[in-house]
């Protein structure tokens, strides 16, 4: 079982000397890292083992970092951090809005790649494995469980969520009936240096309000507060988890 000090990364990305390079240092910082060289690689390493965190390259012969991505937000919730040449803004506003938790251009000082899967860990919000009465926030007959990441809807169905969505949800629980403007949110959800990409929030809160709204074209749990941002106008218990 992983503790709360051992970070287990899958590094994914196909040019072997930057994975040796990579993994050998992120070793010696404390992290336990598992190299795979492609997106296919990867996914079975994923379906038998537990991440907290993918390190993803997005250039690869075959299958894409993008597509990967978009798998692992749709069946997992599990941070992503991109690692690519590609540093257009118009690339990191794609792969931040597929699920990318955050995005670092090549070449990059592997301190600052450290400094950056710590930020993207406080931010999923690990909890120890020492707190099994972490609450449990219900709202409107939803209940989302923050130490397993799952979301139940009013009929006791699990909702997938991706890490993203996560903790866009996790915002709004935590300061509800209270306008968040987007770059209040970006702080919470992304970190202040995705400033640039507000548009990111509006997608994000688009998914996410698919899957929680009985009409996401007429929202009424996360509500549009125009020149002001958004407002989850719902009240919120936390309670113990009954699981």
């Amino acid at each position: 079982m992983t503790t709360p000090e051992r970070t287990e990364i899958l590094l994914v990305d196909d040019e072997a000397d930057l994975r040796e390079t990579l993994a050998d240092y992120l070793g010696r910082q404390g992290f336990t890292v598992t190299q795979t060289a492609s997106a296919a690689e990867a996914r079975a390493r994923i379906a038998g083992s537990h991440f907290d965190l993918v390190l993803l390259d997005i250039m690869m012969p075959g299958e894409d970092g993008l597509s990967l991505c978009r798998h692992l937000t749709e069946t997992r919730q599990m941070p992503v951090i991109f690692l690519t040449a590609r540093g257009e803004p118009t690339d990191r506003i794609v792969g931040l809005e597929i699920g990318g938790d955050d995005y670092l251009v090549k070449p990059f000082d592997p301190r600052e790649l450290v400094a950056r899967i710590r930020s993207v860990m406080r931010r999923a919000g690990r909890a120890p494995a020492e707190s099994p009465e972490a609450p449990v926030y219900e709202f409107e007959g939803w209940r989302l469980d923050p130490l397993k990441r799952r979301l139940v809807d009013p009929e006791g169905a699990v909702v997938a969520i991706s890490s993203a969505e996560f903790r866009l949800l996790m915002a709004f629980l935590e300061h509800p009936r209270q306008v968040l403007d987007r770059d209040r949110l970006l702080d919470m959800v992304q970190g202040r240096e995705a400033h640039l990409f507000d548009r990111a929030v509006d997608n994000q809160i688009s998914r996410l309000r698919r899957k929680i709204e009985p009409d996401s074209r007429n929202p009424q749990l996360i509500q549009t507060v125009w020149g002001g941002g958004y407002m989850l106008a719902a009240e919120v218990r936390k309670t113990v988890s009954r699981d």
